[in-house]
């Protein structure tokens, strides 16, 4: 019998072939596509960041409510319309309405009761948070390629610190089954140096990062090691936008459920999955072998429970 993850490996590949386009593209990819060209301040990157998360109550607010939701005064909101290629806050506004209403519109069977309690709510925003991903997984060619490429890098490092170790556990923890040198890196500092310039010395090409909020600084400051090294740098965050991103070579940017006093992560788990799927189908052969011998110590040392 083969284990789940052989049977997954086994399975349709990402890579077989492609369905076509849906429609609709995410309200966030578009925002997000909006808002990724300029270069923007602080101020500027708190309402992109505002907008984002609550699309579909600001795109009708005021340029006064705004202001107050994001903490920031009304001339900065003016300054950034102008600064996303508008010629003020009546025209964003309009086109951010435009959006709003197309996320509403396609919502399929939307309850128009009130949700009950804020679990639910917790849960309805990581759905959606997973419906973005869904539409964002149309095209999923950066999944491939990027998967492709940390399949190819050895050793391959994967950082998370802080509220990320664990997701960058997770991936590493999977990866190790079908790559032969999986790094992980959890701390900061002097250690994630030494462990980044290793790595690059023993021939790795790519680092997996995680970034989630609240973002560190000893993120940010370990993924500039790692290309001033010579790593590219591929990181999954919650918003494509800040200096995490724009330290990156590639990011993929989706949502985190924020309702709670802890964040929750649905959508970048299934995002990590999907990376590596990608992986797996980069080399099958070895994907295969390296599954089948795992298996074979995992009976031998009886690992696992028989369920």
């Amino acid at each position: 019998m083969p284990s789940p993850q052989q049977a997954r490996a086994q399975a349709s590949a990402i890579t077989s072939g492609k369905t076509a386009p849906e429609a609709g593209v995410a309200p966030t990819s578009q925002l997000r596509e909006l808002f990724d060209g300029p270069r923007l301040s602080p101020g500027q990157r708190r309402i992109a960041q505002y907008l984002i998360e609550h699309i579909t109550e600001a795109a009708f607010l005021s340029i006064t409510d705004l202001a107050e939701r994001v903490g920031v005064s009304q001339p900065s909101v003016t300054r950034f319309a102008a600064a996303v290629g508008f010629s003020g806050y009546p025209a964003l506004r309009e086109s951010l309405q435009a959006i709003a209403l197309s996320t509403l519109g396609s919502a399929p069977g939307t309850p128009a009761e009130v949700t009950s309690n804020e679990l639910q709510a917790a849960v309805d925003a990581e759905i959606e948070n997973l419906e973005n991903l869904r539409r964002d997984f149309t095209d999923p060619d950066q999944i491939i390629r990027v998967g492709r490429a940390l399949s190819q890098s050895a050793p391959l490092t994967v950082l998370g610190l802080r509220i990320s170790v664990s997701l960058a556990e997770y991936f590493a923890y999977a990866a190790r089954r079908i790559h032969p040198d999986v790094r992980v890196v959890t701390r900061g500092g002097s250690v994630a140096y030494d462990a980044l310039l290793q790595s690059r010395e023993a021939g790795g090409s790519w680092v997996l990062a995680f970034g989630m909020p609240r973002h560190a600084q000893e993120t940010l400051t370990a993924m500039r090691v790692a290309r001033s090294a010579g790593l590219q740098v591929a990181l999954i965050t919650d918003l494509g936008l800040g200096p995490l991103a724009d330290e990156a070579d590639v990011t993929f940017a989706t949502g985190t459920g924020s309702r709670l006093v802890f964040d929750s992560y649905a959508a970048p788990v299934v995002l990590s999955a999907a990376l590596l799927q990608a992986m797996t189908d980069a080399d099958p052969e070895r994907t295969q072998a390296r599954l089948e011998e795992y298996e074979h110590v995992a009976e031998q040392h009886q690992f696992f429970l028989r369920d």
